[in-house]
């Protein structure tokens, strides 16, 4: 059975930084695609970055452009991480993880992540 489990959301101030983690269990990890979303309160889920099997990261232009997020992952851990940094609190969101191989998708519950002013 998989699971994908996030952590490390937390309540923080803006101007602070956190580190997200995604963890997975029960698949192999090394060939699998891996992506970070968010959903902040009464608006859509966006997609925040992905990275590839061959640790090539994928970011959308609004957060490419503010160099504020980075994704890295460790297969031996099966982990992969979100580094948050300058936080602002449009960036309050419960961030979930999606884990992608074989044709598969599976889904994390989510963290909730949340900045004060």
């Amino acid at each position: 059975q998989v699971q994908v489990v996030e952590s490390g959301g937390d309540l923080v101030q803006a101007g602070e930084s956190l580190r997200l983690s995604c963890t997975v269990s029960g698949r192999d990890f090394s060939m699998s695609t891996v992506s970070w979303y968010r959903q902040a309160p009464e608006k859509e889920r966006e997609w925040v970055g992905t990275i590839l099997n061959d640790g090539r990261v994928n970011y959308p232009t609004s957060v490419k452009g503010e160099g504020r997020f980075g994704i890295s992952r460790n297969n031996a851990k099966k982990q992969v991480y979100l580094q948050m940094s300058s936080l602002k609190t449009e960036d309050t969101a419960v961030y979930y993880c999606n884990f992608k191989i074989s044709g598969s998708s599976y889904w994390g519950q989510g963290t909730r992540v949340t900045v004060s002013a």
